[in-house]
């Protein structure tokens, strides 16, 4: 996704969005450790979304004035 479509989801789906995606990471990674998967772009563009995550929900939050 792009930081656009995070920036339009509130901030209880911004929550949830950014547990899914951290579960897939773990997910995925167990899955590459133990040769189930060879998908290991895949890592990379989660590691990505979770930082645009992360970075919309501090936006949000200076916006409203929590530190």
């Amino acid at each position: 996704m792009k930081a656009e479509e995070f920036r339009s989801l509130k901030d209880d789906e911004l929550d949830k969005k950014y547990a899914e995606l951290t579960e897939e990471l773990f997910n995925l990674r167990v899955q590459v450790a133990t040769q189930q998967s060879t998908n290991v772009g895949r890592i990379k563009d989660l590691r990505k979304d979770i930082a645009r995550v992360k970075t919309v929900l501090r936006e949000k939050a200076a916006v409203r004035g929590e530190n």
